[in-house]
């Protein structure tokens, strides 16, 4: 509702002439700016996590930060309306219980192409080589193509025996033995003396 209501905010100060603005640019970057990000999440962000929950947040995100971001650009605005809406809208604040710092990113990532493709003064040449940029080093540091990823998982152990600092090494070797995993290292999250259980966060390394 608030994103709704900062457009409408700039619609309702830009009066009539503000659809007399949106020429061929608009379009063109807003279809740019629409592929550049249809790359990163079904190309780079889904074949990575598989996780299609988001792709409407990370879809939507974009679109409104562009079309605010576009429309903020071209219309004149006075010093404190602008200021009212940029901290209406730094108010947003997702509450996604067990959202990853991956999914955090890739949201971040998708609101600054919104912000890049919207207001860039460049040449198209440019604002191709920007995009590919982000692309490129997303898909990098994000992908298991040069290097293997770190994964982790939460489970519950029920052997308080080899909870122990000093047999940390014989956890984690019986810890792979019963998931087939290459554990790097692990945590101890807590110990529940009632049920003789442990929860234990395990990183492995992507297969």
């Amino acid at each position: 509702m608030l994103l709704t209501d900062i457009l409408n905010t700039i619609i309702a100060q830009a009066g009539p002439e503000l659809f007399n603005k949106l020429t061929e640019k608009f379009f063109l970057r807003l279809g740019f700016d629409f592929l550049s990000v249809f790359i990163l999440v079904r190309f780079i962000y889904y074949p990575t996590h598989r996780k299609r929950e988001y792709f409407f947040t990370f879809f939507m995100f974009n679109l409104i930060i562009f079309l605010i971001t576009f429309l903020l650009n071209k219309v004149e605005f006075s010093l404190g309306a602008a200021f009212g809406l940029f901290a209406v809208f730094t108010m947003l604040r997702y509450r996604t219980e067990g959202i990853s710092m991956n999914d955090m990113t890739y949201l971040f990532t998708v609101i600054a192409m919104g912000l890049i493709n919207a207001v860039s003064k460049g040449s198209w040449d440019e604002l191709m080589l920007i995009n590919s940029l982000i692309l490129g080093f997303t898909l990098f540091l994000d992908s298991s193509l040069f290097f293997k990823r770190e994964e982790s998982k939460t489970i519950v152990f029920d052997n308080l025996d080899l909870i122990r600092p000093d047999k940390r090494d014989e956890l984690i070797r019986t810890l792979e033995e019963k998931t087939g995993l290459n554990i790097r290292r692990i945590t101890v999250e807590k110990v529940n003396l009632l049920s003789e259980s442990a929860t234990i966060t395990i990183y492995y390394l992507e297969k």
